[in-house]
């Protein structure tokens, strides 16, 4: 709501009244909409000092350490929740009853199998494809397979492609594994929870049955959780500029997975496990420390610090947690998990790093995790998608249920003034 206005002074003309605009939390934002009427827009690469559109779904205060979904904080969701409670609050606003919860756990669970067909369609892919290539590319071919419910203008037809894409990609992203290593596709089971579910697909044979360790499956269903949304992000604004051209929900979550497999985006834990393969062994870490810390070196140490986070990610202290549960239970030995261990304790103890407050973000526990899971580092990502695009439905939804307006960002235009054309090639 504007309860108060700014001014813009420009010399030679009137000043320009804005309204200045207060959410529930967060900083206040002056409403320059009225701006192009009156022949100006603002200049804003990047858009970080731009709020692109009104949400009520994620809240997060980079400075004091606060992700809130629907105004719950993370650790208490990742803690006391589970990925399919989280995805209802995300979708519906508020925590769901036990017969809402599950009703709603039941027609995701029922809805995990995808058309035979499909399985035709990843043949089509090189078998070295990179699995997130692969993701992109069958999550956009659903909507040849599910067209039945795609008018975005109807209410009910989102539900269910909600409902649809939720349920349906973890089948996806186990499936991209599978083809890539060259086993058969497993299909899912209904008594399996959600996490549970796609570690037996990512990791059962036909060979011998597979138990799913209950550690591991809290482990992944706390990873899902703690990346099933994070605000406006690239990857969220992508899915949301798609939507707004009223383009069906699967190209949209498609866009979605295209941004997200950026390197500066979804890739960070992907990138941290590549460091830690760099350092190798923990007698270089004094080596690898002194590189980071001279400024004329190129060198980063990655899963340190955060972009949002200016004092702490609050998804990391879940996350470690959860992190050392997962080694202390496979007892495992490698070298490169001992690297990580040893470089956690220095970030958390070496004052180079308190005082820059380079603490260890998610990525660098989940990459650690995912790694002591036998997950290869090409899959982390499609894991970030699967986990993510519960959010990314949140906000789609949220946008055609509030009045979609098309993206149209503007521009500063440094080219050439008009100029006659005289060609240099015509006989």
């Amino acid at each position: 709501m504007a309860d108060k206005k700014a001014t813009l002074t420009l010399p030679g003309e009137a000043p320009i009244e804005l309204d200045v605009l207060k959410g529930t939390l967060g900083q206040e934002e002056i409403d320059v909409r009225s701006l192009g009427s009156q022949g100006y827009f603002t200049f804003d690469p990047g858009f970080t000092s731009t709020a692109s559109c009104e949400s009520k779904i994620t809240y997060i205060d980079g400075d004091e350490g606060i992700l809130l979904h629907r105004g719950f904080p993370i650790d208490q969701l990742a803690l006391h929740s589970n990925y399919l409670e989280v995805c209802y609050i995300l979708l519906n606003g508020e925590a769901p009853t036990k017969a809402q919860f599950e009703e709603f756990r039941t027609i995701v669970t029922r809805h995990t199998m995808i058309h035979e067909q499909i399985h035709h369609l990843f043949r089509g892919f090189r078998r070295d494809s990179h699995p997130m290539a692969v993701m992109c590319g069958v999550t956009g071919a659903l909507a040849a397979f599910y067209h039945d419910a795609m008018d975005v203008n109807i209410e009910r037809h989102r539900e269910i492609a909600a409902f649809r894409l939720l349920s349906k990609m973890p089948t996806v992203a186990a499936m991209c594994y599978k083809y890539s290593i060259g086993q058969p596709f497993v299909y899912p089971r209904n008594d399996l929870s959600y996490a549970g579910n796609f570690l037996n697909m990512m990791f059962s044979t036909p060979c011998e049955e597979y138990v799913v360790n209950p550690i591991l499956e809290r482990a992944m269903d706390r990873i899902l959780i703690l990346h099933a949304d994070h605000e406006q992000n690239a990857s969220t604004s992508t899915v949301r500029t798609a939507g707004s051209s009223g383009a069906n929900p699967f190209a949209c979550i498609a866009a979605g997975i295209a941004s997200l497999w950026g390197p500066a985006h979804g890739g960070a834990n992907e990138a941290c496990l590549r460091m830690l393969e760099e350092i190798s062994n923990v007698e270089h870490i004094p080596e690898f420390l002194k590189r980071a810390k001279d400024k004329n070196d190129s060198f980063r140490l990655m899963g340190f610090g955060h972009r949002v986070y200016k004092n702490y990610d609050p998804r990391a202290t879940v996350m470690r947690e959860t992190c050392h549960e997962v080694l202390n239970e496979l007892g495992m030995k490698d070298d490169l998990l001992e690297v990580a261990m040893e470089l956690e304790h220095i970030a958390l103890n070496d004052p180079y790093f308190i005082e820059r407050k380079l603490y260890p973000n998610v990525d660098f526990y989940s990459g650690i995790i995912l790694k002591a899971m036998g997950i290869p580092s090409s899959m982390f990502t499609v894991i970030f998608a699967m986990a993510r695009t519960v959010g990314w439905i949140a906000h789609w939804k949220e946008m055609h249920d509030d009045g979609v307006k098309i993206a149209r960002p503007r521009q500063l235009y440094t080219g050439y003034d008009k100029r006659d054309f005289k060609s240099e090639t015509a006989e």
